[in-house]
């Protein structure tokens, strides 16, 4: 772990956290973040942390409590099921996330599907970000290394598709590592999207651009 405050706030000085920007962060990276803020005596910081996480914690729960409903008008099966139903076999049934499809290799991820962010008619998912002071320790593993893969080839295609997987999510962890429970993968909706590259990040991104 990097305890200077150049490394800690490599993306900027202390006084650039916001609570919204921290707020769009997963939880685990904000209890690292925190804990860097108080070891480099920086309140003002902490404090937003902890502010950001006690509104994660409200937004799950209300999220568990109206996620029956969700799903249930949808069928939902299995992950491997909806990647079989588009001609992709997973490398791994339990841990991988993606896969390329042999008949035109063409790359299909899964998205976990709470994890979406829309403004303006546009979409957007954080399919693979860097493990930056081990925020993210899911990146490093090879479910994550395999992620990485898939995303420079969609870079490279030009265009990825993507399964919308439903469930709970699990405070501290990513979906794609742990969930509270995972309820399964509509098979009958399927995303098309382009993978752009944002720094060390890889975002899917569809829809129309806000004027």
């Amino acid at each position: 772990m990097n305890t200077n405050a150049q490394g800690v706030f490599k993306s900027g000085p202390a006084s650039e956290w916001t609570l919204e920007r921290i707020s769009r962060m997963t939880a685990q990276e904000i209890k690292q973040l925190r804990d860097n803020a108080e070891r480099l005596n920086e309140p003002a910081v902490a404090a937003l942390c902890t502010e950001a996480l006690s509104g994660q914690r409200r937004a799950q729960a209300k999220a568990r409590r109206t996620a029956s409903p969700r799903t249930k008008a949808r069928h939902l099966v299995a992950r491997g099921k909806a990647f079989e139903a588009r001609g992709v076999y997973l490398q791994d049934a339990r841990t991988s996330w993606g896969g390329v499809r042999k008949a035109d290799g063409a790359v299909v991820l899964a998205l976990w599907a709470d994890a979406v962010q829309s403004a303006g008619g546009r979409c957007k998912y954080l399919l693979w970000g860097p493990n930056l002071d081990g925020a993210r320790p899911w990146a490093d593993t090879p479910a994550g290394l395999e992620r990485l893969a898939h995303c420079k080839l969609a870079v490279q295609a030009g265009r990825a598709e993507g399964l919308l997987v439903y469930g709970d999510a699990l405070e501290g962890h990513l979906p794609e590592e742990k969930a509270h429970a995972i309820r399964g993968v509509d098979p009958e909706v399927v995303l098309t999207f382009s993978v752009e590259q944002s720094g060390s990040e890889y975002w899917a991104v569809w829809g129309k651009k806000s004027a």
